[in-house]
């Protein structure tokens, strides 16, 4: 049975650059914080609640509300890479809910193209001091040989192709060809997903997400002040977060956090995963896709390779359309830190905003997931439920 929720996202806005020359980290969590509270109908004087993650400039949280003008009564600045911002929603609902705060702005942003910076691992601190460095580090190649690895198990246990990891990259594509800010929006086949260079196997190039700039921010309010604005009320039902550790190797790769922070979330609403008509999922890499697909539930452990195959994933045609903005493999992946874009996308199906060639006929529940680290290692998993009122 689903809950009355007690708070609703009202706001959001994702920027539209994909290269952000000229324009500072400040600049663009302010663009994207006004943005946001611009499509809300409030102001940043509104504001009593504010919360982001390391990529916010400077001294962080402190920098950010004095640029913002903002004196918030609650703050917070949780970092766990990519799902940061799906746990700063839980976060926001439990303040609202106790009465910290009504109106909690969270804003993320990136310029790591632009300024000419290296491949970065979501901004979480000095690796060199993390326990175990010096053991894992001579073993490191980069994000790509991680998912590989992740990838190469669930074939060899559950005899996944790599025509099936393609058809994640189609799916997303597809649906990329009709968002304007979309940096690869040519439509592929599985045969050029396979044909493009490999990565690390068996990731081939197309199989791994685009890298950008950009960024993005949502407004949470209480009940009480969602339903006197002019913007469609969506709901937030339920969020679950979750950590899985590397355990010094002895880790099993198929399986993620998002089991555990999937079944928190889903009982939270009092609903299935059947119940979902769409899902905003973590696209890092195409095995990212089908490893979530089957922690969150939709479908069996071992079977999501043939679960995404020939456009399941694809808006109006397949069972589940998941990532219809493009997602990171096709439209924006800013900093490795693609939580925000899922919240984004998911309340744009939810208030029926999507581009009408990938919108869902009935965004009653919809779904976001991220992931913060690496799935052949210790990250955090955060998943959230919405309800169009």
């Amino acid at each position: 049975m689903k809950k009355t929720p007690s708070a609703y996202v009202v706001g959001m806005y994702e920027h539209p650059t994909r290269h952000a020359v000229g324009l500072t980290l400040a600049q663009l969590h302010t663009d994207v914080a006004l943005g946001a509270l611009g499509d809300a109908g409030l102001t940043a004087q509104d504001v009593d609640g504010y919360f982001c993650a390391a990529d916010a400039p400077g001294l962080g949280i402190l920098s950010m509300c004095e640029h913002l003008g903002i004196s918030p009564r609650y703050m917070e600045s949780t970092e766990t890479g990519g799902s940061s911002y799906i746990v700063h929603l839980k976060h926001a609902v439990h303040a609202i809910e106790a009465g910290k705060c009504s109106v909690a702005l969270i804003t993320m942003a990136d310029n790591l193209i632009a300024s000419g910076g290296g491949l970065s691992l979501g901004g979480v601190g000095n690796l060199a001091e993390m326990p175990g460095f010096a053991f894992e580090m001579p073993y490191f190649r980069g994000p790509a040989g991680l998912y590989a690895a992740v990838a190469q198990r669930h074939m060899h246990d559950w005899g996944t192709t790599a025509e099936q990891l393609a058809w994640v990259k189609v799916a997303m594509s597809h649906h990329a060809q009709h968002n304007p800010h979309a940096l690869f929006r040519n439509v592929v086949a599985v045969e050029d997903v396979l044909a493009s260079p490999l990565v690390a196997d068996p990731l081939h190039r197309l199989d791994c997400c685009v890298m950008t700039d950009g960024g993005g921010a949502i407004v949470v309010a209480h009940a009480d002040i969602a339903r006197r604005l002019a913007r469609p009320c969506v709901s937030v039902l339920g969020v679950g977060e979750a950590i899985k550790h590397s355990h010094g190797g002895r880790i099993d790769f198929s399986v993620s956090a998002g089991r555990e922070s999937a079944q928190t979330a889903f009982a939270d609403a009092g609903v299935t995963p059947q119940d979902i008509r769409y899902a905003s999922l973590y696209d890092s890499f195409t095995i990212t896709v089908i490893i979530q697909l089957e922690d969150l539930g939709f479908c069996e452990k071992g079977t999501g390779g043939h679960f995404v195959a020939d456009g399941a994933l694809i808006s109006g045609v397949g069972r589940l359309p998941v990532n219809t903005d493009g997602g990171g493999l096709c439209s924006n992946h800013p900093g490795n830190r693609g939580g925000m874009t899922k919240i984004l996308e998911a309340v744009r199906q939810a208030r029926g905003e999507a581009h009408p060639a990938v919108q869902v006929p009935d965004p009653a529940l919809v779904l976001a997931h991220g992931t913060g680290g690496s799935l052949a290692g210790t990250h955090v998993a955060a998943t959230a439920i919405f309800g169009r009122e």
